[in-house]
């Protein structure tokens, strides 16, 4: 690269938004004594100590899914560094990864069964006495009797993106199969659902066609609404590597504010909130009018959609059942006249004056999707999944991507990032949504049903009680206040901090609730630390962390990737699998499914078989992960069931297209993405879905040969997952304004999101000293000139209010991000500042997803 003075500034701000991100190499970092409690772990020397053994892991955070290794003595986790075979982070970790073991040792572990006794005082954590494992289960089990026998959705399972493979598998089976209830759905419903319709809708298949090699390879960066240094720092070091090492390489960022990730773009082009819509048309329209587009690829590929218009906004608890409500997933083909027609109207000049971006910017970002010399890249996270048109924006970026021709190639494809570290491999892969099974399958839909139960051995029919979608996140919280849903079990989340709207369920100012019911209800919460939600418990399970117990999560370029386990957990605390096999034993204890004990078949030896009756207690963890991997893996993998119907409905189904290796072979190699193949004695990954060429290369060949029915379009690509006729959906999805825009009394709008230091609600960053140092409260960062109209300066005290509830924090005019005039940001990992408070709970009418990204709010002194 030619030594300039322009290169040298873009090599420092790369270098200061690399020590900002906090991304490390794999020394190791010792972890305080956890014998010594007493002692604040500030003050306390780390220690070199050679570990005994070094254990393969991977991050409890993120969806990037760095890999870790953990140092282990005298069966005590001492250390931990970066997996330099993990094939996803190569190595690095970023600033919470390499503190990553600390986590492990707050001192206010939660470490036994804990039953409330006063009711009066939920909202607190007073009220609770100890208890025994074996009350606490029978507690629970005889509520879930109770309130089951009422309907299947009196009761409901919160689950999370941070459970296991197995855990959530466990979960889906208990919930669907053993309690045939729908109400079950996990927290990725707040983040990632918006990105899992957008697949089905426009693919047909859920998770990107990329991966990460894409970012050592793509000429064009373009990120939609994506803090990638602070969200995804070790993606963003491949990016910014990639942007040092290459020629000509540029990085577009489309945002409502500058950010970290904006210091080193070459275009950053902030955006009134809610019109990346037009912006996404406006590239769409360019490609057409100026013929630039992909016109054989689209032509072999691709077909024209448009679907229901005019939604509205969810703000009624009743939506879902309204007219307009009924027809939101309603769509019908259209011509490729018909589309180039509708997306005219988005011209560079009407985008421009709709979303602030001057029409040059807008015209410059056009020609690198029109440039056929050009590899693109799109990312996304929050700004798009978490927005009330967050699927459609989902299938605009696909839009753009699949008319430019520049999808599923090495550098070039749309690439939707996951926030939490198994969102992909657990909510979305093995069914936790209340409208999913296992495998891309859908519970409405009859055959599907019907798989499951040849996978399950349950009788033909027996799942048709669970043929409706049950409640979705935002549905079932709602009917939980309004007192509809009688018993809630949450596993690996913190709701009570990080739904929207939180005032719903909390008492700060001494105001009650909007929904009383949520007091009445019972409440289960498996947690590790005491947080916003075990305050509104009933029972407290005390939870396994991380690497005290064995676990897979699946991240977001689809690679599985196991975590060893390194130690016992403290306490009577126990892993999430064991508790409910010990509540489900209670609960289906007296069921019959055929001539068989209904736990027999879900958990039993005519099922996973991962109970040992004479010991009354789960078999060996890594055999139980085994088992129930074995299991799954028939969902995705059919040809080696030996049931001849299994093969015959499973090949039907195309589920062979997300096939998956042994277990072991995970460990063996440090993570394999699906599709897996086993090639000459070898299993081998797939690096692009869709694309023909040599398996070893990482393309998709022999999953193009199995799944494409020999109707292959060209030698190239084929999307054999999607529709009969192996063609993507390209949508007209127009601008439809945000769900509430600021005016006079509300005249500012505000996001919420994370840093860097702290990852969701702060319930174990928080108790890892270095960070908490690092950054130990929130703040609203505001534009100078707004702060001054306010009469505000720096470090005041401030009201951040909304027409739902307001929330007390310090002002900054200097944080990281830099908001435009009439925008304030905050970050929501402070369980006392609770900005949730203020949010709305509106959300996408398709993917039922909360837009936790625009609201209108005022600000003034406290």
């Amino acid at each position: 690269m030619e030594l300039t003075r322009r290169s040298l500034l873009k090599a420092a701000a790369i270098s200061s938004a690399m020590i900002a991100a906090g991304c490390t190499k794999k020394e190791e970092v010792a972890i305080p004594e956890p014998k010594a409690p007493e002692k604040d772990p500030v003050q306390v020397e780390t220690q070199s100590i050679e570990p005994d053994a070094w254990k393969t892991s991977v991050c409890r955070y993120c969806g990037t899914g760095c890999g870790v290794l953990v140092g282990v003595k005298d069966n005590k986790v001492i250390a931990v560094k970066g997996d330099p075979d993990n094939r996803s982070s190569r190595g690095l970790n970023c600033i919470k990864g390499y503190y990553l073991g600390k986590i492990l040792f707050g001192k206010d572990r939660l470490t036994k069964p804990l039953i409330r006794e006063d009711n009066s005082k939920k909202g607190t954590m007073d009220g609770f006495r100890e208890a025994s494992w074996d009350e606490a289960l029978d507690l629970v089990a005889s509520k879930i009797k109770e309130y089951r026998a009422e309907g299947p959705n009196k009761i409901a399972f919160w689950g999370s993106g941070q459970q296991t493979v197995h855990e959530g598998y466990t979960s889906v089976k208990l919930w669907k199969a053993g309690l045939e209830s729908n109400c079950i759905d996990p927290n990725a419903r707040l983040c990632m659902a918006s990105a899992v319709v957008g697949f089905m809708t426009t693919f047909n298949s859920d998770e990107p066609m990329g991966c990460y090699d894409d970012l050592d390879l793509a000429d064009t960066f373009v990120t939609w609404g994506a803090n990638m240094a602070e969200m995804h720092p070790v993606l963003y070091s491949r990016l910014t590597a990639r942007k040092l090492s290459g020629t000509n390489v540029k990085h577009y960022d489309l945002t409502t504010y500058h950010t970290r990730t904006s210091e080193t773009a070459d275009s950053v082009m902030v955006f009134r909130p809610q019109t990346d819509l037009a912006i996404a048309n406006c590239i769409a329209n360019y490609l057409i009018q100026t013929d630039s587009y992909d016109k054989e690829f689209v032509a072999d590929h691709c077909q024209f959609f448009g679907g229901t218009e005019n939604l509205g906004h969810t703000w009624d608890d009743n939506y879902d059942a309204s007219e307009i409500g009924q027809k939101v997933m309603g769509h019908a083909e259209i011509s490729f006249e018909e589309y180039k027609e509708r997306v005219s109207e988005y011209t560079f000049e009407y985008v421009s004056e709709l979303s602030g971006v001057p029409a040059a910017a807008l015209e410059e970002l056009a020609k690198e999707f029109a440039d056929p010399n050009r590899k693109v890249m799109s990312t996304w996270t929050m700004g798009v999944n978490q927005h009330t048109r967050g699927t459609w924006m989902n299938n605009l970026i696909y839009s753009v991507h699949l008319l430019a021709g520049k999808i599923s190639q090495p550098g070039c494809g749309p690439f939707s990032l996951t926030g939490q570290p198994s969102a992909c491999g657990t909510a979305r892969e093995v069914g936790v949504f209340s409208h999913r099974l296992p495998a891309d399958l859908v519970v409405n839909n009859p055959e599907h049903r019907r798989f499951s139960e040849l996978i399950w051995n349950l009788p033909e029919g027996y799942l048709d009680s669970i043929e409706t979608p049950g409640f979705h996140t935002i549905k079932m919280f709602r009917e939980l206040g309004n007192g509809n849903v009688k018993f809630l079990w949450s596993m690996s989340n913190n709701w009570g901090q990080t739904l929207p709207n939180t005032k719903r369920y909390h008492n700060h100012e001494g105001i009650a609730p909007n929904g009383q019911g949520i007091m009445d209800g019972f409440i289960v919460v498996s947690e590790v630390y005491p947080t916003r939600s075990t305050e509104m418990a009933n029972v407290v399970f005390p939870a396994a962390m991380w690497v005290e117990r064995e676990g897979m999560f699946g991240n977001a370029e689809r690679r599985n990737a196991i975590f060893e386990k390194c130690q016992e957990p403290p306490g009577e605390a126990k892993w999430d699998i064991w508790a409910m096999v010990q509540v489900a034993k209670r609960a289906l204890d007296g069921k019959k499914i055929g001539d068989h004990d209904a736990f027999d078949v879900i958990f039993g030896k005519y099922g996973p078989d991962i109970w040992d009756y004479a010991k009354n207690d789960l078999i060996d963890e890594h055999e139980v992960c085994v088992r129930l991997w074995n299991e799954y893996r028939m969902f995705t993998a059919p040809h080696l069931h030996e049931n001849p119907a299994v093969q015959e409905l499973g090949s039907k189904l195309k589920t062979r297209a997300k096939e998956l290796a042994p277990y072991d072979e995970y460990l063996k190699q440090h993570g394999i993405r699906w599709p897996v193949r086993e090639v000459n004695g070898k299993w081998l990954e797939t690096k692009w879905r869709y694309a023909n060429g040599k398996q070893e290369d990482g393309y998709d060949e022999i999953g193009v040969e199995l799944m494409g029915d020999g109707k292959k379009k060209n030698k190239d690509l084929d999307f054999y997952k999607s529709w009969a006729d192996h063609k993507a959906r390209i949508y007209f999805r127009p601008f439809e304004e945000a769900a509430e825009v600021p005016d006079a009394e509300y005249p500012l709008w505000l996001c919420t999101g994370r840093v860097l230091e702290h990852w969701h609600s702060g319930s174990m960053t928080r108790r890892v000293p270095e960070l908490h140092r690092a950054v130990p409260e929130a703040l609203c960062e505001i534009h100078p000139d707004d702060a001054a109209a306010i009469g505000i300066k720096d470090h005041d005290y401030i009201f951040v209010e909304s027409r739902r509830g307001r929330t007390k924090v310090k002002a900054t005019t200097i944080g990281r991000g830099k908001p435009p005039k009439g925008l304030v940001y905050v970050p929501f990992f402070a369980e006392e500042t609770m900005i949730n408070d203020a949010t709305h709970d509106v959300h996408c009418p398709l993917s039922k997803e909360p837009d936790y990204k625009k609201c209108a709010v005022k600000v003034y002194k406290a």
